[in-house]
């Protein structure tokens, strides 16, 4: 092969290299989304929903797949998108369970070992009780806690530090009341709690709305309050935020896109303009309300900032309810 030849295909290559790295880059094999819960929750939910946009849109030019690892609170699933450090081919669907995990002593990852991606929605958290319970509003609930915390068992998933717990403990605290002596119950799953709630067992739940919409629908359950900044629309629309009812509470649980530590900043740029595109079609936005979900997208820049002030914030709740230390 003589010179110049060989220095054609030099040039050749060196440019098709520079055009692919302008064009930033994709993925080259499948995506596995990993959960850390057991199909049909919440986390599953969101992980089918995100990955059905993907594929329905062909945002992507390579496979995807949910892949489902529950236990120990999320953690097994933290463990193991930590193990792809540097691999965008592994994402995860990141809860707040990321950061309490971390504030209980429960896992030794936080954050930090991972790369925020997205924050795609909150959810908000919502109070039921059985449609018997004597506890009709939430103004009874306050009375009942104040007089004495230990006479309301309260059910959540899936741990205790839970958001589901956090919320608990952050109306205790609007209203003056210890949060480390309230009757908190963890559960498995909310279907699990809910259960119990319905069968007179315990006598409240905290969850997600979607999780007791159909209850709430078909007079079995009543809820009390919602922890979100405005009423929900459909069967919860007759249901006072606590701000209504004379306590300062607005907290949801964030749902979010993270990846392993380490990717690069034009494959974030990637995955976070997918999600973008996912989260502006018609699909996702009627996912959003059938499950009462939030519609409160943040990209990686600012979601990176609002994790920390966040970490920071459910220690301090975490601190209040004894499960932390200072």
């Amino acid at each position: 092969m003589n010179t110049w030849i060989k220095l054609t295909i030099a040039i050749t290559t060196a440019t098709l290299t520079g055009i692919a790295a302008a064009q930033g880059w994709s993925p080259s094999r499948n995506v596995e989304i990993v959960v850390g819960s057991a199909p049909g929750g919440s986390n599953d939910k969101t992980a089918r929903t995100v990955e059905k946009a993907i594929v329905e849109a062909k945002l992507i030019p390579t496979s995807l797949t949910v892949v489902n690892r529950p236990g120990g609170g999320s953690s097994i699933a933290f463990n193991y998108v930590s193990q792809k450090k540097g691999d965008p081919h592994t994402l995860l669907i990141g809860t707040t369970a990321l950061l309490t995990n971390h504030i209980v002593g429960t896992s030794p990852l936080s954050y930090m070992d991972f790369t925020p991606v997205a924050s795609l929605f909150n959810d908000y958290v919502v109070f039921a009780v059985n449609a018997n319970s004597p506890i009709k509003t939430g103004k009874d609930l306050i009375a009942k806690l104040k007089e004495n915390p230990q006479s309301v068992s309260i059910g959540f998933a899936t741990t205790l530090g839970s958001h589901n717990h956090i919320a608990a403990g952050l109306l205790a605290k609007s209203v003056g009341v210890n949060a480390r002596n309230l009757k908190a119950i963890a559960f498995k799953g909310s279907a699990e709690a809910i259960t119990q709630v319905l069968g007179g067992h315990i006598d409240m739940v905290t969850t997600a709305a979607g999780n007791v919409a159909s209850h709430l629908a078909e007079g079995r359950l009543r809820v009390i309050g919602v922890s979100s900044e405005k009423r929900f629309p459909g069967a919860f629309a007759q249901v006072p935020t606590w701000k209504e009812q004379g306590a300062n509470l607005v907290y949801g649980g964030w749902r979010s896109i993270m990846a392993p530590k380490d990717i690069t900043p034009a494959q974030v740029a990637y995955w976070e303009g997918v999600l973008r595109k996912v989260a502006s079609t018609p699909e996702w936005k009627a996912d959003l309300d059938k499950n009462y979900w939030s519609d409160d997208f943040v990209g990686s820049a600012q979601f990176s900032k609002d994790i920390v002030k966040d970490y920071n914030d459910i220690k301090a709740v975490l601190v209040d309810i004894g499960l932390a230390k200072q």
